[in-house]
């Protein structure tokens, strides 16, 4: 039996890959915002960060990072210690709110939500009010007999102030990774002979490691760039990256140091974001892809 197949012109084929021109519009708007508040303040960034105040190509402003070292430091162990607490404390209540009735899933995700309404110089100085000398916590202690503790200008105060305006980023992803998951992978563990613990450990766990990472990135970022909460809770004894790359800036003659700063804590975000990239799986819901 002969078949007469006619190839069809290529002038006739249709390029399934070929966009959509409106797509294609529509994608106009984003890469011109990408290109100017993106890219184009990176690229200012790098050039200052290698050129002295005329202009002039120069290492000297990253040989000056070298003074710069507790910095750095400090910023990272405070960021890793504030990721720490929000993922001791964000895991388990993500877990608690998923397994709510679904009717209290919503009102219990409000709560979360609500002091995020609020913008983040209301929230630190509310802080401030707690934590202060004469604030309310310290009017507790001195009621009943323990006397004041001095909170404000302390580690403490910051890694609390981190934590508390970043909780939320660590909750949110995770929630949402276990809101998904099929019940009836724990119901299988359990007829394969686990405890709850083993299930949740095998089953629930892995699972929720997308979500997981997906939070480590979101509180770690915010965390390690902050300088407001630093400035405020720390009072004025404590200076992060933030606050070292905002005290260059003030001064025109340290200008390029402060974008050479930049540009390495850049960087560190980059690194840590790629690094947490390999623990998750970007085909999974909740992970992070970049």
């Amino acid at each position: 039996m002969n078949c007469n197949v006619k190839e069809i012109p290529p002038e006739k084929r249709v390029n399934k890959l070929k966009k959509p021109s409106l797509a294609s519009i529509a994608a106009y708007p984003h890469i011109v915002w990408s290109v100017m508040f993106i890219i184009a303040p990176l690229l200012f960034v790098c050039y200052y960060a290698f050129t002295d105040s005329e202009g002039h190509f120069t290492f000297s402003n990253i040989q000056a990072l070298s003074t710069h070292t507790n910095t750095f430091l400090l910023s990272i162990s405070f960021s890793l210690i504030a990721t720490a607490i929000c993922l001791f404390i964000g895991y388990p209540l993500a877990f608690a709110i998923s397994k709510a009735p679904k009717k209290r899933q919503p009102l219990l995700l409000m709560l979360l939500m609500l002091p995020m309404w609020m913008n983040l110089l209301i929230r630190t100085y509310s802080l401030m009010a707690i934590l202060d000398d004469g604030g309310m916590i310290n009017t507790f202690l001195k009621n009943i007999g323990i006397g004041e503790l001095n909170i404000i200008g302390t580690s403490g105060a910051v890694i609390f102030g981190m934590v508390y305006d970043f909780l939320p980023y660590m909750v949110l992803p995770i929630y949402s990774v276990m809101s998904k998951q099929d019940e009836k992978l724990i119901e299988a563990a359990y007829d394969l002979g686990c405890h709850r613990m083993q299930a949740h450990l095998k089953v629930t766990l892995p699972l929720s490691v997308p979500g997981i990472v997906s939070g480590i990135t979101m509180v770690f970022v915010p965390s390690i760039s902050t300088f407001y909460i630093s400035q405020k809770l720390g009072g004025g004894t404590i200076f992060l990256l933030g606050d070292t790359i905002e005290m260059q800036f003030q001064n025109k003659s340290t200008y390029n140091v402060g974008a050479a700063i930049s540009l390495v804590m850049m960087i560190l975000i980059l690194i840590s974001i790629a690094v947490m990239n390999k623990f998750s799986d970007n085909d999974e819901e909740g992970g992070i892809i970049i």
